[in-house]
């Protein structure tokens, strides 16, 4: 089996750790994790208002008119029109710019900063959207939105992981992508009710924003800070009382003494953007600074997840019904998170990967297959066709909710040592953007031009990073967060690199 794990308990300190789940740990990996319903709430929310009429009546009346010349008809060229697609992408953009300053807040002034800058943006993004009265107006409610997802992508993963105890960090951190499904349902929902409320219906879709965003302010306010961060500010004390209140006991002196012992590793790298690029740390930069959050979204899930209603109702489906297949399918996300938080601590991240993975390369060619042979510029989709297509989309969304959604998050969290966490995890976010702004941004267009070839391509590209993860990422499972790095020094092709580890810490 390519790949390497470690047992915990067979390395450092880790098989002295205790802990018990207590309230105030609960309370605090809830709170945080509301910061992913930020994100679905937008996620779902954005495809659904730009398929409404009143909408692009009101700000983009050439893609209402060319949408109504083929309102019963297939067309893959609808909503091909790359302003309407810059309202959805430049949030991604402005995500992308901000993580570098979060990646100071964070670092600096601890994680849960990052978590209030972050709701503070989105709340303006909100309000400004819900009131646009022009186009400029919409993007920039969408930077500001932007700005928040950028900060709390930052923060409320790293959170997750650094308060949760190795052997249930899975589930906890998954809290995130859960809270993200959840959101998109949730949007996907209001834009059934509102889409009924003629003529601003859409600004109250935009303009509920706000209320996942008041949650997590005010939560915020009460949230403790990291163990993690509180070490590396240098409050020792601080940091052992938030430790022993989230642990549940006073027996914590091994865990405080690898926290301790990770901070003054952290302190010697003056420069943790290039601390990254050295030749110890390459495997974390290429598998969870690259590899993944590129592969996250080139599994295409996101361009369902922007376009779900423009999607269906490109396939031939009318307004209601569009919107009725996207709420199916975004519940379908939320059951493959919640398959994902209850085993993934048991069965690990790769065999999640592996095993959704091939399911949606399957799904994908199914897919092309249907739309090669019974697609095409006017024809009308028979009803059973385009069941079997929403059953399809249902079937990869549910493999990619319980994969690639939320290990997308989850094992970059894991990978980096302390001293380049909030560094390493900022060029996960902004590699998670890059790609989502050119999902979101190249997405209608290409189904224009490829038709059912852009399943083919999304197909393909999971075969390759299914192959990816099978020989490089190495099993994280139950791995206590400050030794992931002994995964490096007993892999089969890592050890090349980085040097090999003692040979009873792991196994390759």
């Amino acid at each position: 089996m390519a790949g390497g794990f470690v047992e915990a308990g067979n390395v450092k300190r880790a098989h002295l750790y205790e802990y018990k789940i207590t309230g105030y740990f609960i309370f605090a990996c809830i709170v945080a994790a509301t910061g992913g319903s930020l994100f679905g709430y937008d996620l779902g929310v954005s495809g659904g208002v730009t398929s409404m009429d009143d909408f692009l009546v009101e700000f983009f009346p050439a893609v209402y008119r060319r949408k109504h010349a083929h309102l019963q008809e297939t067309d893959y060229c609808k909503y091909d029109d790359q302003v309407l697609t810059l309202f959805t992408s430049s949030l991604y953009f402005a995500a992308l710019v901000s993580t570098f300053g979060a990646s100071y807040v964070t670092r600096n002034q601890g994680r849960r900063a990052s978590i209030l800058v972050g709701a503070v943006s989105f709340f303006t993004g909100a309000l400004v959207n819900a009131f646009a009265k022009n186009v400029a107006m919409l993007i920039i409610g969408r930077c500001f939105l932007g700005a928040g997802i950028g900060f709390s992508n930052q923060a409320v993963p790293l959170y997750l992981s650094e308060m949760a105890p190795a052997k249930v960090r899975g589930a906890v951190n998954q809290l995130f992508q859960l809270t993200t499904c959840l959101g998109i349902l949730v949007a996907n929902f209001v834009n059934y009710g509102t889409g009924q409320i003629h003529p601003w219906g859409w600004r109250l879709s935009l303009g509920l924003a706000t209320v996942p965003a008041a949650i997590m302010f005010v939560g915020g306010l009460f949230l403790p800070e990291t163990p993690n961060s509180l070490v590396e500010q240098g409050k020792l004390e601080e940091a052992r009382r938030v430790l022993e209140k989230v642990r549940g006991t006073t027996r914590v002196d091994a865990e405080f003494a690898d926290l301790v012992d990770a901070s003054n590793e952290a302190r010697a790298i003056k420069h943790p953007f290039r601390n990254l690029l050295a030749k110890k740390n390459r495997p974390q930069f290429i598998i969870g600074a690259l590899a993944i959050p590129a592969f996250q979204q080139l599994t295409g899930m996101n361009s369902i997840l922007f376009y779900a209603p423009v999607l269906f109702q490109s396939l031939g489906f009318s307004n209601d019904a569009s919107l009725f297949s996207s709420v199916i399918t975004n519940a379908a996300l939320v059951v493959g998170a919640l398959i994902s938080m209850a085993f993934v601590d048991k069965f690990g991240r790769r065999a999640f990967f592996l095993e959704a993975g091939a399911e949606m390369f399957f799904v994908m060619i199914a897919v092309t297959i249907t739309l090669a042979l019974n697609f095409g510029e006017g024809k009308p989709l028979s009803k059973g066709i385009g069941i079997f297509l929403v059953i399809a989309i249902c079937l990869f969304v549910l493999a990619y909710g319980r994969s690639w959604g939320p290990l997308g998050w989850l094992v970059p969290s894991e990978l980096f040592p302390l001293e380049m966490r909030s560094s390493g995890q900022s060029v996960v976010v902004c590699v998670n953007m890059i790609f989502t702004a050119l999902i979101a941004q190249c997405f209608l267009v290409s189904l224009c031009h490829l038709k059912y070839g852009i399943f083919l391509l999304f197909g393909g590209l999971i075969f390759i990073m299914s192959t990816f993860i099978f020989f490089l990422l190495p099993e994280t499972k139950q791995v206590p967060i400050e030794e992931v790095y002994l995964l490096w020094q007993n892999h089969w092709f890592w050890k090349r690199i980085v040097g090999e580890g003692p040979a009873s810490a792991a196994q390759a």
